[in-house]
């Protein structure tokens, strides 16, 4: 039998979820979770094959919650199930240990087959999403000491081998305390809404935040912002 667990802050999909795998003659539901934490906690608990993750949960999204139980529980696979398809997001996921991604709108017996998949040891995108992590795999590159793919013609743009030289001198001296803290916490894959929470300030405000820190560090996603700040000395 394939365990499964599902975590869902949404009951009518939870349960509609659950009773579509309790129906497989090979699939058990052995859990529902309805956050990240509990989530966390059921993966310790039970120790579940699979995990059907939401990504938008109160008190720990599920990127979190993936980060915390594939590296606790490298055995259990992640089936992230969610609305939510922009690029920053799926690499989020992906970065955390994600096996799979699926949006909701998938036919069941795709989600089925992919719940087989992941207990085989295989691991699933859709094409769509497949695109954007290439995409953004690409974009990061120059990040990871990948060789350039032009080179610059005097007086034109610098080439990416140029931006990443920059980019690795990066100095974080140039942030307030603030900032720096808001920095923090976009590597730890939380959002404007979750900082805002944190720091009690409004979530426009945040948002005016991120984006002078970006402007400061030349960074062009709240990504590169979380991987400038993971390469970054800590100071406490």
């Amino acid at each position: 039998m394939i365990r499964v667990v599902i975590a869902e802050d949404q009951a009518l999909v939870r349960r509609g979820a659950a009773m579509l795998i309790s129906m497989e003659a090979d699939m058990e539901v052995v859990g529902q979770a309805r956050n990240g934490v509990e989530a966390v906690e059921l993966a310790q608990l039970l120790r579940p094959d699979v995990i059907l993750m939401d990504l938008h949960m109160p008190l720990k999204g599920g990127v979190a919650a993936t980060r915390e139980i594939t590296q606790a529980l490298p055995d259990t696979q992640i089936l992230v199930l969610t609305t939510l398809n922009d690029d920053e997001t799926v690499f989020e996921a992906v970065r955390a240990g994600a096996h799979a991604y699926l949006l909701k709108d998938a036919a069941e017996d795709e989600l089925l087959d992919t719940i087989r998949a992941l207990r085989r040891g295989e691991s699933r995108l859709t094409p769509q999403i497949a695109r954007k992590v290439m995409d953004q795999f690409r974009r990061l590159a120059p990040e990871f000491g990948a060789e350039p793919v032009r080179e610059s013609t005097p007086g034109g743009p610098p080439s990416a081998r140029s931006l990443s030289a920059r980019e690795s001198g990066i100095d974080t001296e140039s942030l307030t305390d603030k900032e720096e803290k808001i920095l923090q916490l976009i590597s730890e894959s939380m959002t404007n809404r979750q900082i805002a929470g944190a720091l009690f300030l409004a979530e426009g405000t945040v948002k005016n935040y991120v984006s002078r820190i970006m402007e400061k560090l030349h960074a062009n996603t709240r990504t590169e912002l979380a991987l400038l700040s993971k390469r970054q000395p800590r100071t406490d």
